[in-house]
């Protein structure tokens, strides 16, 4: 079996010893160097623009590849644009008004079902129902209350910020559009 660059693969045996691989490296280095080889698979510094020599003509597609380039950083820059918009800074703080205290209220809860699970096992086992302990009745709302959280999210996010977003998606898609079209 042969590896990439044609030379037949060692099979662990010694076939290939340490001093060929590193003289393929010192090859490598060599093409980085100056002196160029282009059959050597990993040395792709052609492929990046690295070792060229400096009178070089500029390939065809390097004209493209700018104004890629520059509609890119426009784009960019209608990105930037947006969410320096006042919308987006609504948008966002309405996410931290419900977020910021929902994540607090619950990790609160939670610490509180833990610190008393470990610090007062003999309220945490007193019996309410048959079996079913205080215990099993603060886990059970834990789940509870988690899927109320995910509920009060999906509700909150629905009334007061999807439509702003919405709105904000279809206008930053319609100035990408318009820079990738050239024009602005």
């Amino acid at each position: 079996m042969q590896s990439s660059n044609g030379r037949p693969r060692g099979t662990g045996a010694g076939a290939e010893s340490t001093a060929e691989h590193r003289t393929g490296l010192g090859q490598a280095r060599a093409a980085v160097s100056g002196d160029m080889r282009y059959d050597d698979p990993w040395y792709d510094a052609l492929a990046s623009g690295w070792g060229e020599p400096a009178g070089a003509d500029v390939p065809a597609a390097e004209p493209a590849r700018r104004a890629q380039e520059v509609r890119a950083a426009a784009a960019a820059d209608v990105y930037l644009e947006v969410q320096r918009s006042a919308a987006f800074q609504e948008v966002r703080r309405r996410y931290r008004r419900f977020v910021v205290p929902g994540v607090f209220v619950f990790l609160t809860w939670y610490v509180t079902y833990v610190v008393t699970a470990t610090t007062a096992p003999g309220l945490m086992a007193r019996p309410v129902a048959g079996a079913v302990n205080v215990a099993m009745l603060a886990g059970l709302g834990q789940f509870l209350t988690t899927f109320l959280l995910a509920w009060a999210y999906a509700r909150h996010a629905r009334l007061r910020r999807d439509r702003a977003a919405l709105d904000l998606r279809w206008d930053t898609q319609e100035l990408t559009r318009s820079v990738r079209d050239g024009a602005l």
